[in-house]
């Protein structure tokens, strides 16, 4: 049997093999993987007519059967694929398409006039024609012939400094290396049942659709209007008896600041595993107690570095008095700590730069090679070769075991509702706002609440509105603070620290 090298040979595999009805299943319907593999193949003979090798294909749908055959559809052209969420507001949505530059979009008949009004330069396609079209087999396998497991698969936008989003370029390697050594680690078979609670523009999702295509286990897309019930979203999960729930942390916690579990128990469940924020102890332990039986794994890592590169294994008997840590790497990922010399950190408790190395690596932001550049570096612990590093701009330190800590970052980035946010991209998008002087986002990561303090003529709803028109719904602060003056450090910059004793 060859061996892997795109991630359409795990389409193909499990098409083959598995004949469940009901592979994927999301809130309007069911399809096989026999039925998605011949849906996008369809797709893919007219897309590889329109599109070069390595060319991004916008998604504008919600997320569904109908946004997986559009995703594989792009890749049997050869192209990468890039989920727009419909939700976004226009103007971010015009910020990714001019760093993209897609010439080609596919929406479906419920945001197809939606798409055709945000994207006027494109040609916009209706995956329901898409997929009746013939299969052109000839075409598809020319087109196949000349990809490289290098090729980018897919690019998911995240904040960035200078106000406009980076996309983030994954390859088919990087998936199958990480997608491969998850599937083993944590026993995913086509025995489980996978809740998909992640958009599908957050990377969380990666390791729901692709454990399920390489294991051939049933994919279940749950609906996102669930997410604002949790007695209608517990429901969901244990009509379709989910075993396996890979989350955000901010989803499990929506369950439980509500008491959801108090309502009904998911008991077919056995994996829990979280990432994007660190878990509150307070959840961890309600979710656990719920779930006497069940596995539960704190998982770690950016966009950058494909999905995930430190996992710990929740243990029961331990009381985390030091916090619960973001644990070791996976196989074939070197995770290492970096002090402000570019020194190895080996030494208990010292903090440092968490860096990344490995063939997990992103190919790069899209269309910026400065902040490529800048993000991913050669190695210095390593003078002789080239050798690309990811500084994830995350601090860390280790324990007695070797076990990473998470510490807080070293810049303004952090991490809010499980998304990786630049606090100057928030700053920018304010004080281009008519009637503002000065902005300055606060986050106190303890209450996990991100202040803006602004100076101007503008009330604090006006401006959120404003806001709610630019930027999308988690990146807007939770407290808008007008202040008379923004104080500034010695230096003249922003005194983030005086403004976070406002906070309150």
């Amino acid at each position: 049997m060859r061996k892997n090298v795109l991630v359409l040979d795990y389409l193909e595999t499990t098409a083959l093999c598995q004949e469940r009805p009901d592979g994927i299943t999301d809130g309007t319907g069911s399809c096989s993987y026999k039925m998605l593999m011949d849906m996008s193949r369809r797709v893919g003979s007219v897309l590889v007519k329109e599109i070069k090798r390595r060319q991004p294909v916008g998604i504008y749908m919600e997320k569904g059967i109908h946004a997986l055959a559009a995703f594989f559809g792009t890749i049997y052209a050869g192209g990468f694929y890039v989920m727009l969420e419909p939700s976004l507001p226009g103007p971010r949505l015009m910020q990714i398409q001019s760093v993209l530059e897609a010439s080609v979009i596919i929406a479906d008949e419920a945001s197809y006039i939606s798409a055709q009004k945000t994207f006027p330069d494109c040609r916009v396609y209706k995956i329901e024609a898409l997929m009746t079209m013939p299969e052109d087999e000839k075409a598809l396998e020319m087109r196949r012939r000349t990809m490289l497991d290098t090729d980018p698969l897919y690019g998911i936008f995240t904040s960035g400094s200078t106000g406009i989003p980076k996309g983030v370029v994954v390859s088919h390697r990087s998936v199958i290396d990480f997608i491969d050594n998850f599937t083993d680690i944590f026993n995913i078979n086509d025995n489980d049942i996978i809740g998909n609670q992640a958009p599908f523009d957050f990377d969380v999702s990666v390791k729901d659709i692709y454990s399920a295509l390489k294991t051939g286990a049933r994919l279940v897309v749950i609906p996102r209007k669930l997410f604002s019930n949790p007695p209608g979203l517990l429901d969901f999960i244990c009509e379709h008896k989910i075993t396996t729930m890979i989350w955000a942390v901010s989803a499990l916690c929506l369950i439980t600041t509500f008491h959801g579990l108090d309502y009904k128990t998911p008991k077919t469940v056995n994996k829990v595993m979280f990432s994007g924020e660190v878990m509150p102890v307070k959840h961890l332990k309600a979710w656990m107690e719920a779930l006497p039986e069940a596995e539960f794994v704190n998982l770690y890592g950016p966009t950058e570095i494909t999905c995930n590169c430190t996992y710990h294994r929740v243990q029961r008997d331990r009381t985390y008095d030091k916090g619960l840590p973001i644990g070791k790497p996976f196989p074939n990922k070197g995770v290492f700590i970096l002090d402000e010399n570019d020194q190895e950190v080996t030494m208990e408790g010292v903090t440092g730069e968490i860096c990344v190395a490995g063939t997990a690596l992103a190919l790069g932001y899209y269309n910026a090679p400065e902040q490529t550049q800048k993000s991913f570096t050669q190695n210095p612990l390593n003078p002789c070769y080239p050798e690309r590093i990811y500084r994830t701009g995350d601090l860390g330190r280790l324990d007695e075991e070797g076990n990473i800590y998470f510490c807080g970052r070293k810049d303004f980035q952090i991490k809010y509702l499980g998304h990786r946010i630049e606090l100057e991209e928030i700053e920018w998008a304010i004080n281009q706002l008519p009637g503002i002087v000065r902005c300055c986002c606060v986050f106190d990561e303890k209450k996990s609440r991100l202040y803006g303090f602004y100076t101007g003529d503008v009330s604090k709803a006006e401006l959120y509105i404003m806001l709610k028109e630019q930027l999308p719904e988690f990146m807007i602060p939770t407290a808008l603070r007008p202040v008379d003056t923004i104080p500034l450090t010695a230096n003249g910059k922003a005194d983030r620290k005086a403004l976070a004793a406002y906070g309150g």
